[in-house]
């Protein structure tokens, strides 16, 4: 997320050494150089979010960034006030003008301290930046790029070691993995192999994986030299071996429209009877794919109530029944993970260590679902899998999937109201000929593709009309909008005041909520449900005081 906040500070800065800001008088190069450096920063964030997730110090590194883009935003935002009041100002009369040039001076001298101060620790960042990014972001030749995807790759991987009697409605590894299992034990098909594209896809390491299995299935020794081959001939040993046999490919976690057309024409265009088989967790994908070849797109859905209580009871009771006691908050909890198998195994086996008597363990847990995705490490592989799709996103959608934090659970997301959210954010950026409403458009028809965000009314164009985000989604989001202090959620169960932050979402009634520490900083307030009279003149005293407030 540090990267999406570095690019927006960036455009502000731009826009300020544009305009010739009075205010910029005696510390333009300062804010040039802190331009300079943030820039050279860029590329380091497109892959910091995935280790920061394992990575202590890197962690460390991105949040100084992040905090530093923020301190000149205030900067920029302060001096754009005081240029304003200059401006303003300028037809008053001579004891209000001296007043406002001597408060101007002031200010402008606390100004040149403040950028003077993050210019230093810029250069700090900038030092550090330079001494750790080879340490820890640029991968050997032929390892990973992605240590959490790696990492979730091996738990998605433990689909294709479950028994068949263990399968419950399942997710599309392990129903791909059935139907494999099935071809290979039919003895159809000359030739089978299981190829796992992954995220950081290399279309030689692809292809020397399959050549390989292709020939061990058969039993004979690959081609001399495999290792060190070109792509172009990889494609060629591959499609020649299979131009006079039938056979299975399944191409697991297709991640791009790329990786697809990358390996495609290997296939040899015959019609023997051969199959291949993709999986993705992207629509766009496996659309363009069944398009291409008329295919066919079998969606995996959610567990009926039926099979994911099944499953929930297999894992939590090890097949047993549910004690009575216990059956209102397991449903509770249940209802929480949408019929998704893996976050269904995920709590299920968590809660299989609780002790069944405690009904106070299981309600605190209940209770605590958001923060024990953080806290235990049972939920890792839940969480992992998760982070994938966060991940994967552009720089660009990042704060627009952190800015559905703001809406409570179970909240029905509306289009426009979203999407003029993200514009006035700041979030969205009029490209080539297009409108930011159609950009915005398109970022949410993005998320939606990415079965981040879920449609559950349709306008008569067949564009979604309200919406949903997965629970289990929610509470990543929350957890990461926490961390990168994106926004502050206060509500019935969390009445503890941020002491900073730039955005705040009030839910349901507050009561004596009492406004503590500043909330000078404050660009965003939004509400839901506040209808008593009391957070009324809670959210007075904020607008009262919040100077630099913009939604």
């Amino acid at each position: 997320m540090a990267d999406s906040a570095v690019v927006f500070v960036l455009d502000k800065i731009i826009n300020l050494l544009a305009e010739k800001a009075i205010l910029l008088q005696g510390f333009k190069r300062d804010i040039q150089y802190i331009k300079d450096e943030l820039e050279r920063m860029i590329a380091f964030f497109g892959v910091a979010d995935a280790f920061e997730e394992g990575d202590a110090e890197v962690k460390v590194r991105v949040r100084q960034v992040r905090d530093v883009a923020n301190d000149i935003e205030d900067v920029i935002d302060e001096s754009m006030l005081l240029s304003y009041d200059h401006h303003f100002h300028g037809s008053c009369c001579f004891i209000a003008k001296l007043f406002f040039s001597i408060r101007n001076i002031k200010s402008h001298h606390k100004l040149v301290f403040e950028i003077q101060a993050i210019k230093s620790r810029v250069h700090h960042i900038a030092v550090g930046h330079q001494r750790y990014r080879y340490k820890y972001y640029v991968p050997e030749q032929g390892s990973s790029s992605n240590q959490a995807y790696d990492t979730a790759n091996d738990r998605r991987g433990d689909a294709l070691l479950l028994e068949e009697t263990k399968l419950v409605g399942s997710g599309k590894t392990t129903l791909v993995k059935k139907v494999y299992e099935d071809a290979a034990a039919n003895k159809n098909f000359n030739s089978l192999a299981w190829i796992t594209v992954s995220m950081s896809f290399k279309v030689e390491e692809v292809l020397k994986d399959m050549i390989q299995q292709l020939y061990d299935e058969v039993k004979q020794p690959a081609p001399e030299g495999l290792s060190t081959m070109t792509s172009n001939r990889l494609k060629i040993i591959a499609k020649v071996f299979l131009q006079s046999r039938t056979y299975v490919l399944v191409f697991d976690d297709v991640w791009s429209i790329q990786a697809w057309e990358a390996i495609r024409y290997v296939l040899p265009d015959v019609n023997n009877g051969s199959r291949v088989i993709l999986t993705t967790r992207l629509l766009d994908v496996a659309s363009f794919y069944s398009t291409e070849t008329n295919g066919y797109v079998y969606e995996v859905k959610p567990l009926s109530a039926e099979e994911s209580w099944i499953l929930f009871s297999r894992k939590a009771f090890h097949g047993n029944s549910c004690p009575s006691h216990l059956e209102s908050i397991s449903r509770n909890i249940l209802k929480k993970c949408g019929g998704l198998p893996l976050a269904i195994v995920a709590i299920g086996g968590v809660l299989a260590t609780k002790n069944r008597n405690n009904i106070r363990e299981w309600g605190m847990l209940n209770h605590s679902l958001g923060p024990e995705l953080d806290s235990n490490n049972k939920f890792e592989s839940m969480r992992i899998v998760l982070l994938l799709s966060f991940n994967d996103l552009p720089y660009y959608l990042k704060p627009c999937v952190l800015y559905l934090s703001i809406y409570p659970e179970d909240h029905l997301i509306e289009r426009n109201t979203l999407i003029y959210q993200w514009i006035m954010e700041g979030f969205v950026k009029q490209k080539d000929r297009r409108t930011v409403e159609d950009v915005a458009d398109g970022y949410l028809n993005e998320l939606i593709n990415r079965i981040l965000i879920h449609p559950v009314q349709y306008n008569d164009d067949g564009s979604m009309k309200l919406g949903q985000i997965h629970d289990l989604y929610r509470e990543l989001i929350l957890s990461k909008s926490r961390d990168d202090k994106f926004t502050a959620i206060v509500d019935e169960q969390n009445k503890l005041w941020p002491e900073k932050t730039r955005r705040l979402s009030l839910h349901g009634m507050l009561g004596n909520l009492q406004v503590k520490g500043s909330v000078t900083k404050l660009r965003s307030l939004l509400t839901f449900g506040v209808a008593d009279p009391q957070s009324f003149s809670c959210i007075s005293q904020v607008l009262g005081s919040a100077r630099m407030l913009r939604v």
